[in-house]
């Protein structure tokens, strides 16, 4: 069945080859040894969607394994390497192996977007059967990817995820991908046994309903479970990082959680009128109860310290609420003013 098949039946699953693309990467690491792949795999074309961001030492060895990978397995590749603003020697690196292999698309954005951006840019760029979006710091072994596409092509989905056997990452990013995945699951109705994953394979169709978004702030992950039907999981080794640290810190990943919030969910706000409207009763109560006591005792002194407190907190109440609104107002700006997703500075290879 055609990958921009939309049919919601599953079809029959196609007979299993032998074993194909056995290999190991350049720390000597097992990639793959045993990765059945159905015979019709062979007809369609791969990309392979690669955000690259100071990744010097690490994102040459990522793309030689997938070339030598796809090579043994008799597959169609093209690797779409984007550069999102590397400080680094990034640029140099890939677009040298784009001036030295044909299958490998070297993209420079202008500046850095944002991880996002970039693989949607790349998606963009790409022109696959199937699209496959990865690291570059190595984390996902090469070979891993046969099994994205081996799953896909036999169960006739949408999107297959990469689910980590074990994730090697740090305690930071643990939590911060938990809860994130929480935040999916209410915005984007992540279905309670899926894993998620920027390690993912999605059909043409599904690369093309994300690329047609007008949106300024491009989330892929819940954008490919909005544009899908039929997701899966299949479990894939994780490496870890075998030289520096991971890229993701606090702030970026507060930057994630409040992308999600304010540019896919009227959550945030919601909150704040809950906010307003509870804090509104609990003045109202508040009142009731001077007006009582003062008709029940004939007497009220009124208490200066309490007085400044009820002030404070409702006007702090009046501040956040309205520092929502604004928070949503600057989007729609942005917007409706069409700015730019990504520039692309230069491409090499295409």
């Amino acid at each position: 069945m055609s990958p921009a098949s939309s049919t919601d039946g599953s079809s029959n699953e196609p007979d299993v080859a032998g074993s194909r693309g056995a290999g190991s990467d350049t720390d000597g690491a097992l990639v793959n040894e045993m990765t059945p792949l159905p015979e019709a795999t062979a007809g369609f074309t791969y990309s392979v969607i690669i955000p690259v961001f100071n990744s010097e030492d690490l994102v040459a060895s990522v793309i030689e394994g997938l070339l030598r990978t796809f090579d043994e397995a008799g597959l169609n590749l093209e690797v779409v390497c984007v550069n999102d603003g590397s400080v680094d020697r990034s640029w140099e690196v890939i677009r040298q192996l784009a001036d030295e292999h044909g299958e490998v698309v070297a993209i420079d954005l202008l500046r850095n977007y944002g991880q996002h951006n970039a693989n949607l840019a790349g998606l963009r760029e790409a022109t696959g059967d199937y699209l496959i979006t990865m690291d570059d710091d190595g984390q996902n072994p090469p070979g891993e990817a046969l099994k994205l596409i081996a799953a896909i092509v036999e169960r006739d989905d949408d999107v297959v995820f990469g689910r980590f056997d074990s994730k090697k990452a740090s305690g930071l990013r643990r939590v911060g991908s938990a809860m994130i995945s929480q935040i999916n699951r209410r915005v984007f109705g992540q279905p309670d046994d899926l894993v998620v994953s920027n390690f993912r394979i999605m059909t043409s169709a599904v690369a093309q309903r994300i690329s047609a978004a007008q949106t300024s702030f491009p989330y892929i992950t819940g954008q490919a479970l909005l544009a899908s039907r039929r997701r899966s999981n299949v479990e894939v080794h994780h490496k870890s990082r075998a030289i520096g640290e991971s890229n993701y810190t606090v702030r970026r990943i507060l930057s994630l959680v409040l992308r999600i919030l304010f540019s896919y969910s009227p959550a945030p706000l919601r909150l704040a009128s809950a906010a307003g409207l509870a804090t509104s009763f609990i003045a109202f109560a508040l009142g009731v109860g001077v007006i009582g006591h003062k008709l029940i005792s004939g007497t009220s002194v009124p208490g200066w310290a309490s007085m400044m407190v009820a002030l404070a907190f409702t006007n702090g109440m009046t501040v956040l609420i309205v520092s929502m609104i604004g928070e949503y107002t600057v989007r729609v700006l942005q917007q409706v003013s069409s700015t730019p997703t990504y520039v692309i500075s230069r491409t090499v290879g295409r």
